[in-house]
């Protein structure tokens, strides 16, 4: 594939709206949306449940296509799946037959790669991972924190431009998560993909990101802030979280995320029977 013009982003979405369904019954998820990230960048989107983060995902995935607006992959218009993003959803997509270096190898193999040099890649990404001791465990023998390097490891055997991240390490205790984080930043910083990440927890947001970006409560969610976290690399999140400056940043953020998420709790509440 041909490199993108100089400068260009390596994420753009442009005044996207996405409305499911028509006429009465219409709903507008996504109003508005213009975000670009750069080549490079890791940005986390932070706002309320139901506020259109994820559609925002697939919509630069092309598994959806916006009402309005537009979406590009490196300078190149999203019309259809683009087979150059690495997608980690927050369940895993292992297959329960397979073991790790074949959920790994897979990957590949769907693309036609030949079976022994996929398995050879995937040996070196389960080695990344520090999983190379449990490559023929099946998915059913593994933690939850395995299962999810594994699922890393899936992810980014392809080598994928960008990386879209869909509250990838929800499901995990706290302990694991920072692991994970820690983890993560560790292999993107050995060649920087651009990120798009989508977590409801606001101080992995910070730990992890280069920019945070707020959006609003439905329906018709908008970004409403973008906030730049100016806290050094490489970063270890647990140890970034005692800097003073993290918790400066939290708040700031926080000031405006809280009445969002107040308003799609309030929404959410069983209105009161007449009296």
């Amino acid at each position: 594939m041909p490199s993108p013009p100089p400068h260009s982003s390596a994420i753009s979405l442009k005044n996207v709206d996405v409305t499911f369904g028509s006429g009465h019954g219409a709903y507008r998820a996504v109003e508005a949306a213009t975000l670009d990230v750069a080549a490079g960048e890791f940005v986390a989107i932070v706002g309320p449940t139901g506020c259109g983060k994820s559609t925002l995902l697939n919509v630069v995935a092309g598994l959806l296509t916006p009402s309005a607006g537009s979406a590009s992959v490196g300078g190149r218009k999203v019309a259809g799946i683009v087979g150059d993003a690495g997608y980690l959803f927050q369940a895993d997509a292992l297959m329960p037959w397979k073991t790790a270096l074949d959920n790994v190898a897979v990957a590949l193999e769907v693309a036609g790669e030949p079976r022994p040099a996929a398995r050879e890649k995937a040996r070196g990404w389960l080695a990344r991972v520090g999983l190379s001791r449990f490559a023929d465990r099946y998915p059913h023998q593994l933690s939850g924190g395995q299962k999810k390097r594994v699922a890393l490891a899936q992810t980014l055997v392809r080598d994928p431009a960008i990386l879209l991240m869909d509250e990838p390490f929800g499901p995990l205790d706290a302990q694991t998560r920072a692991l994970m984080g820690d983890l993560l930043l560790s292999l993107w910083s050995s060649d920087r993909k651009a990120v798009m990440f989508v977590t409801h927890d606001l101080e992995e947001a910070v730990a992890l990101a280069d920019r945070v970006v707020v959006m609003s409560a439905g329906p018709s969610a908008r970004i409403i802030a973008d906030h730049r976290v100016d806290l050094p690399r490489p970063r270890e999140t647990h140890d970034i979280r005692l800097d003073p400056r993290f918790h400066e940043i939290q708040r700031a953020i926080w000031s405006v995320l809280k009445s969002e998420v107040m308003k799609a709790y309030s929404d959410e509440l069983p209105m009161e029977p007449a009296r």
